[in-house]
């Protein structure tokens, strides 16, 4: 038998052009899927600062309508609810403590108006990281 000699196979022409083109769209794959969590990652973020804001507008509301209430069966001391005096008046320092207690760099401002019975409340917070905000309520406190 005749011994035939064979030669290396040879790329054909259209394969050689084609050579790396899995890993670069492996890359491709990669740098789109990176993105894709970088996203979710940032969305995720926002979610959390938007609840943190949320947790703490729903407990002011809850304090300036507990200081309503408590101002309400406080009737006959309405005008020791003020800001200057407050640290004199046992209720009034409680709810100030309250309010800085749970609200971060909280603050509270009452507007009283004895005659008419107009109370006016504003609680200030500033979270960490973020600008100051303020609740304001108000209530006519009349016998």
């Amino acid at each position: 038998m005749p011994h035939l000699m064979r030669r290396p196979p040879t790329p054909r022409p259209g394969r050689r052009a084609a050579r790396g083109i899995a890993l670069l769209e492996v890359l491709v794959a990669i740098l789109i899927f990176s993105v894709g969590v970088l996203g979710i990652v940032g969305l995720q973020l926002s979610m959390t600062k938007a609840q943190t804001a949320s947790k703490y507008r729903g407990e002011a509301a809850y304090l300036a309508q507990e200081m309503i209430g408590t101002i309400w069966s406080d009737m006959p001391n309405v005008g020791q609810y003020t800001d200057g005096g407050c640290g004199s008046y046992a209720l009034c320092k409680a709810l100030q403590d309250k309010v800085q207690a749970r609200l971060p760099a909280g603050t509270v401002a009452f507007v009283t108006d004895a005659t008419t019975g107009q109370v006016v409340i504003t609680l200030g917070w500033t979270a960490p990281g973020e600008s100051a905000s303020t609740y304001t309520t108000s209530s006519a406190v009349q016998q």
